[in-house]
């Protein structure tokens, strides 16, 4: 019983550390730029050795990748979120607080990561980043939220991961390029690539009978 306990104390110490290095990442990136990111940067930040650093992460890149982990973890939480509050029925009303909540991740100005790395100058980070983002997007929306649609009505899109994973790759690309967009029109070509435009109050003429 006594090992037991001690065990379970040496894991949340184990992921503590682990947490710091990783607060500490986030921390010199918002600070002064993915550029300036050193190993040097981040132990003298927690008061750890390099030793230690690299118990957790093998490179810099890989504790970066963990920061960056953290900021999509939190914005699937947003989407669980959202994806629970649906009201069944009201499309409209879900495709209003998806644009909203699409371009509130591309332009979020509380996390400095993905803002940081998109304009940071590392293309491939950023596109990993993006690629990560609308992988578990589309993933988690085909077992949830497309579930619940289609026991009510017909999808209309075939290869739905594909449809959804190149719809979120494209919308993340052309709001980082064109922030002023209004959310009404991001709407529109969620509805338009999905086939629900039918289901909004711009096009009641397209409306599938089912």
């Amino acid at each position: 019983m006594a090992s037991d306990i001690s065990g379970h104390h040496e894991r949340l110490a184990h992921d503590d550390r682990r947490d710091e290095i990783i607060d500490a990442v986030r921390a010199v990136v918002a600070e002064s730029g993915i550029s300036r990111l050193s190993i040097s940067a981040v132990t003298k930040r927690v008061g750890c050795t390099r030793s230690l650093f690299y118990h957790y992460f093998p490179t810099k890149e890989d504790a970066l990748q963990a920061a960056l982990d953290q900021s999509i973890d939190a914005f699937m939480a947003q989407l669980t979120a959202w994806n629970d509050q649906r009201v069944t029925g009201d499309i409209e009303g879900a495709l209003n607080s998806a644009a909203h909540m699409l371009k509130t991740l591309v332009l979020q100005q509380d996390d400095a990561m993905p803002h940081t790395v998109a304009t940071g100058g590392n293309a491939g980070l950023y596109a990993t980043f993006v690629h990560r983002v609308a992988d578990r997007t589309a993933r988690y929306i085909c077992e949830s939220t497309v579930v619940d649609f289609a026991a009510l009505h017909e999808v209309r899109i075939d290869h739905l991961y594909e449809t959804f994973y190149v719809l979120i790759t494209g919308l993340v690309m052309f709001v980082r390029a064109n922030p002023d967009v209004p959310e009404e029109t991001v709407k529109d070509i969620i509805a338009s690539t999905l086939h629900i435009e039918g289901y909004t109050a711009k096009y009641p003429e397209r409306r599938p009978t089912r």
